[in-house]
């Protein structure tokens, strides 16, 4: 009886506890809430040289998915681009950026403390960032790949809806 006592107040003082944090967590997370769903919608590659990293492109897909077979927007991204160079001047740099195979349509450079990046993951000071449109896709599924003469090749794997959705079921 005294052991059934003890597991008792064992889980009241437990359950008292996680239900704090749990509280806070769901606070801090209604606040940032927009944060969170462009989080999961950022995909990160590096691009290495003698095991340093010399490229580190950061992509946000910023579309929300409908499954409105009459919706043809562009596809739209921000791009984080940081190059370990000295001086690195974006503007002379060589690098092709495709989504599925397409070149953009249009390349923006977003300038520091631009509103688009406050939701936005991983921004820094040494990054620059761009809005990048691309031609529609009638895909759900979207590559987008950066490749630099110099450094290589990375691509970076989107889905328009929920990414669980094309993985393998657990049990058939």
């Amino acid at each position: 009886m005294r052991m059934i006592g003890w597991t008792v107040a064992a889980a009241l003082l437990l359950g008292g506890c996680t239900g704090k944090e749990h509280d806070a967590l769901l606070t801090h997370y209604e606040k940032n809430k927009h944060y969170h769903k462009q989080l999961i919608k950022t995909e990160k590659v590096q691009l290495y040289e003698d095991n340093l990293t010399k490229v580190a492109l950061t992509a946000t897909y910023l579309n929300t998915y409908t499954p409105d077979k009459n919706v043809t927007e562009d596809e739209r991204f921000i791009i984080g681009l940081y190059i370990d160079e000295e001086n690195f001047d974006v503007s002379g740099y060589e690098f092709n950026l495709t989504l599925n195979g397409q070149p953009p349509l249009r390349i923006v450079p977003l300038k520091e403390g631009d509103k688009r990046l406050k939701d936005i993951s991983f921004v820094s000071d040494w990054a620059h960032f761009f809005l990048v449109d691309f031609p529609h896709q009638n895909t759900k599924r979207l590559t987008l790949v950066f490749e630099s003469e110099r450094y290589g090749k990375g691509t970076l794997h989107f889905a328009k809806q929920a990414k669980y959705v094309f993985t393998k079921k657990a049990f058939d």
